[in-house]
């Protein structure tokens, strides 16, 4: 859990936040499906020299930001009960990876990313619960087991706690002091804060103070980011919609086998 600390200016520049994830890490990424996904930072990240590689990506839901960290190889292994983009399809490098086994996946549900974060705020190993109980996901999960409640005696789900090195989430608004406000679709963002090493806020706007509607205090964060239109082309409402011209080229690149071509375009079309 973190400790709270004294007040202090943590603005930096995007491309030193991007710094803070090294290869190995279990990377977190904010928001929820195409909405307020922290695509500036991935942006960021992959202009890096040499972007960190053998991530662990977990994501309640993964989309266009988590796809292109596949798509450039940085990311070993995957958390998450969706990754996709919508109506717009299949995640194309996600798929890709899946289809050639190149990428393992560690299956999720709502409920195994909702209890293993639990376990965590919890301080324990592990969160019991009913959930897949009759299901076949211990095939697909063997590292989940059956305990007995010692006061029922009935059998129960042991999801193990889930914890992450860095979580990345974008704000509507953030202070140098990194109190963040995330608008109402909160997703999971509050939680994956809590159980991340290491906070990275990146904001579409940066104030002196933001004492109000705080859904991040800045005490849990490590470093903030000014990253105007940097969920685009995802949605950040009331900012922008969803830029679906965008989302429809990059899927038209990548089936025609030019994601790197894609990639490289990207500041253009940001």
């Amino acid at each position: 859990m973190h400790k709270k600390r004294p007040a202090q200016n943590l603005l930096i520049p995007l491309s030193e936040a991007v710094k803070v994830v090294q290869t190995g890490h279990i990377l977190a990424l904010g928001g929820n499906m195409l909405y307020r996904r922290p695509v500036a930072f991935v942006r960021e990240l992959l202009r890096l020299p040499d972007p960190p590689k053998d991530l662990t990506l977990l994501c309640f839901t993964a989309g266009y930001e988590s796809d292109l960290l596949v798509g450039a190889g940085c990311v070993s292994r995957t958390r998450t009960c969706y990754f996709g983009l919508e109506a717009f399809g299949f995640a194309p490098m996600f798929t890709q990876a899946a289809t050639q086994g190149t990428l393992l996946i560690t299956d999720e549900s709502e409920a195994s990313l909702a209890f293993g974060i639990r376990a965590r705020l919890a301080g324990v190993g592990f969160m019991p619960s009913s959930a897949w109980i009759g299901t076949d996901m211990f095939k697909l999960r063997p590292d989940v087991k059956m305990i007995t409640d010692p006061y029922t005696g009935e059998e129960l789900t042991a999801f193990p706690a889930l914890s992450c090195d860095v979580a990345v989430i974008h704000a509507l608004i953030a202070d140098r002091r990194g109190n963040a406000r995330l608008n109402k679709n909160l997703g999971i963002d509050p939680e994956l804060a809590n159980i991340a090493s290491q906070v990275i806020i990146t904001a579409e706007e940066i104030v002196d103070s933001l004492s109000t509607d705080v859904h991040i205090p800045g005490a849990m964060v490590t470093a903030v980011a000014h990253a105007p239109r940097g969920a685009w082309p995802t949605s950040c409402y009331p900012h922008y919609p969803i830029g679906g011209g965008e989302l429809l080229r990059y899927v038209e690149m990548c089936a025609n086998g030019q994601f790197e071509t894609y990639r490289q375009t990207l500041d253009e079309h940001a």
